[in-house]
């Protein structure tokens, strides 16, 4: 080799060494996506029984979630109605974009009706709850209370929930904070599980979600517990899953 100026030997090797460098590195990881599923869960809030059903539907752009909670059994002699929501929402920039959001409720004893849409592009959520009209500014990204649970099955899809996100619960926003607690062996009547636990607390609340997830599933929970002021209030068991076509 020819006696170079230092700065352009350097310049040399490096341009001779980058495409070994770009062989050698590796791929970027696809994002991993959602998987639609349904599945039934076994429902006990505090003595009464009931049924949680949950389906994640493809759509042209994004997804559609249901999940509707009922009683069974002799709680319907103590509780009549249901809890029917749905959100629809878009993957984009690596989370979760909710788009339309509705919840009617006949069961509990808050119960009532609340329909948003939510416009990105004006970063505007407008619609209703209760027949009062709203319309509020959004600043930063919110998730309603069902996209919520897709945003933290997509966040352990592709490399772990943030520390925290924002909701909207039907009449007001809240800051939940999330943290990871771990593996354990959790067994349901649909079968038993590795999972790791996903626990979630709104802001000056006593009540903490505990969210079982699953790898093999997509990271959907099998077990879905809920305690307030240290004591178990809901507890949900999968019972059935199934994936369903694209």
């Amino acid at each position: 080799m020819k006696n170079l100026p230092l700065r352009r030997l350097l310049t040399k090797i490096i341009l001779t060494c980058l495409p070994l460098l770009a062989a050698a590195a590796p791929p970027a990881q696809a994002e991993q996506a959602l998987t639609p599923y349904s599945a039934e869960y076994r429902v006990k809030i505090s003595v009464l029984s009931g049924r949680l059903t949950t389906e994640l539907r493809p759509l042209a752009e994004g997804y559609e979630a249901i999940h509707v909670i009922e009683p069974r059994g002799l709680a319907r002699l103590l509780k009549n109605g249901e809890i029917n929501e749905q959100s629809r929402f878009a993957v984009k920039d690596g989370g979760i974009e909710a788009t339309w959001y509705r919840s009617e409720d006949s069961l509990s004893s808050d119960a009532g009706r609340a329909e948003v849409t939510f416009d990105w592009s004006t970063r505007e959520l407008s619609g209703s709850v209760n027949d009062e009209e709203i319309r509020i500014m959004l600043d930063g990204i919110v998730h309603d209370r069902v996209a919520i649970q897709y945003q933290l099955m997509h966040d352990l899809l592709n490399g772990g929930p943030d520390e925290r996100y924002v909701l909207f619960d039907i009449d007001e926003f809240k800051t939940l904070t999330v943290r990871n607690i771990g593996e354990r062996s959790v067994s349901t009547p649909a079968g038993d599980f590795q999972a790791v636990g996903i626990q979630h607390q709104a802001e000056n609340s006593s009540r903490i979600t505990t969210l079982w997830c699953v790898e093999e599933l997509g990271y959907l929970p099998v077990l879905i517990e809920q305690h307030r002021k240290g004591k178990l209030r809901m507890r949900a068991e999968l019972r059935t899953y199934a994936e369903l076509s694209t």
